[in-house]
């Protein structure tokens, strides 16, 4: 990534993973680089035999460098793709991180507010751009998508007794500290699971945790990537999760700043 001595430097990543997004790339990354130069970007593509990082490659801002892509040999996962994406963003000088879904489901008009939670006076380790913190709020989903992530959210709420509505949530901004404090490379999940592990390891370090109500929308475009077995990981992950947590000890990051 290069800068000029009078360019802006962008303070946050947002990582994008990609498998067969042709649909909605070009798109996604114009509107994220109209949000101004706090923002670079990272496609992270599973070798999309659609030709997604071949998109990102034409673009104009690729070649600026505001628009980075890793390209991997397959599809390895949602976890792995994101763990990789932190290593590559701590590589770099990046305040903040953020997860965000190729499809439009999270709107990115939202990321300055996630960006403001970690920054601004709240002072947020983790920001969450949460469905359920103010009801129910998800569009053009069947009833019974809808009611399955709802209620996993509140399992997860349950079991691990982690103060938080929507863990499951795929739109998650992370300050700088955190990914450097978390164990990356023991993370243990690769799909659903992976996002409440790293809520949860959050959560158990001290670190602060604010929720910001979104909208969430189902994609137009392309095809989901949800699958049966990434709700079992899920479901049975966060039993492991909570079981292991008894017996570990936790840093605390909570007055760390």
């Amino acid at each position: 990534m290069q800068t000029t001595p009078t360019q802006e430097r962008a303070d946050t990543l947002v990582i994008i993973p990609t498998y067969n997004e042709k649909e909605n790339i070009e798109a996604i990354i114009k509107a994220v680089l109209e949000l101004g130069p706090k923002f670079d970007i990272l496609v992270i593509d599973d070798n999309s035999p659609d030709g997604t990082a071949a998109i990102v490659k034409a673009l104009p801002a690729y070649e600026e460098g505001r628009v980075n892509l890793l390209e991997r040999k397959g599809k390895l996962g949602l976890g792995t793709a994101y763990i990789a994406g932190f290593k590559w963003a701590l590589g770099h000088d990046y305040e903040c991180v953020c997860e965000m879904d190729a499809d439009f489901s999270h709107n990115p008009a939202d990321l300055p507010r996630l960006r403001e939670a970690c920054l601004g006076p709240e002072e947020a380790d983790v920001a969450i751009g949460s469905r359920y913190v103010t009801g129910v709020n998800v569009v053009n989903w069947p009833m019974g998508r809808v009611l399955m992530s709802f209620y996993a959210s509140r399992y997860v709420r349950i079991v691990t007794g982690m103060p938080v509505n929507d863990s499951t949530a795929g739109f998650v901004c992370y300050r700088r500290r955190v990914l450097e404090a978390l164990p990356l490379d023991r993370i243990r999940f690769k799909g659903y699971a992976f996002q409440i592990e790293m809520k949860f390891l959050a959560y158990k370090y001290g670190f602060k945790i604010v929720e910001v109500p979104i909208i969430f929308v189902n994609r137009v475009l392309g095809t989901s990537k949800m699958s049966s077995g990434i709700f079992s990981e899920g479901l049975f992950g966060v039993m492991r999760l909570k079981w292991s947590s008894i017996w570990t000890r936790y840093p605390d990051h909570s007055k760390k700043k």
